[in-house]
């Protein structure tokens, strides 16, 4: 009777040993993935430091744009942000850019076709970082992007423009046109929106003064023009083609 009940125990023992040894595989394909992800992150995060990296460097080369009082660089979350404010640049209710405004912008497209951004692949402390790029099988996007701003005044029954809306993207369509002719780049880099006069950079509500009201009017007629790099898959660009 004994030894009936050692014998059951045994083949138990038998037929449950497979279920240890998938465990133990199973942990230990787990912790495995586990590794590959936080490798593949810290790969991830590392070439997303050095993108910022190269933003940060090309964000103090366009710096010495900051001597003309037209114009605002700031370095923030959408890459470096160029903004064009006064009436140099349009004159009212018109979409034209003032001929005034063009050694502005040429210097603008002067310092943007130079810099370190739009000459990585030509510079050799960049190749590991582009060899990284694509061994992930992704691409370095570079945009130059306009983003067209107009005070709250009401756009009158005369106006060839319908609403601000139409004003802001007119505008800021353009102003990346004339850019890419004096930057000599492809078009492909550049695009354009507008906003109207939904995200103003001073909000009038609590301003009282009329002379107040009328400075800040003319701060929130701007454009914006946005110059970054982030990466996207091959896969991704591809489909969007």
């Amino acid at each position: 009777m004994q030894n009936q009940k050692i014998s059951q125990e045994l083949a138990r023992a038998k037929t449950t040993a497979w279920a240890l040894t998938f465990a133990d595989l199973t942990t230990l394909l787990l912790t495995f993935f586990v590794l590959l992800l936080v490798i593949l992150n810290d790969a991830e995060a590392h070439v997303d430091r050095l993108v910022n990296i190269i933003l940060d460097e090309t964000e103090r080369e366009l710096r010495t744009l900051q001597q003309n009082n037209l114009v605002e660089i700031e370095r923030v979350t959408k890459g470096i942000k160029i903004t064009l404010t006064g009436s140099k640049l349009f004159k009212s209710l018109s979409a034209d850019l003032n001929p005034e405004a063009d050694p502005i912008l040429v210097q603008i497209g002067g310092l943007i076709r130079t810099s370190t951004l739009m000459n990585i692949y030509k510079q050799k402390r960049w190749k590991p970082l582009l060899s990284r790029i694509s061994e992930g099988q992704d691409t370095l996007n570079i945009e130059i992007r306009a983003e067209g701003h107009t005070d709250d005044k009401p756009i009158p029954m005369n106006s060839k423009f319908r609403n601000n809306w139409e004003l802001s993207s007119a505008r800021a369509l353009n102003l990346v046109q004339r850019l890419s002719e004096l930057a000599e780049m492809d078009q492909h880099y550049f695009s354009a929106l507008g906003y109207g006069e939904f995200r103003p950079k001073i909000r009038l509500r609590n301003i009282k003064n009329r002379a107040e009201i009328e400075e800040a009017r003319a701060q929130n007629r701007r454009v914006e023009i946005y110059f970054d790099a982030f990466i996207r898959s091959k896969n991704e660009s591809i489909k969007n083609l």
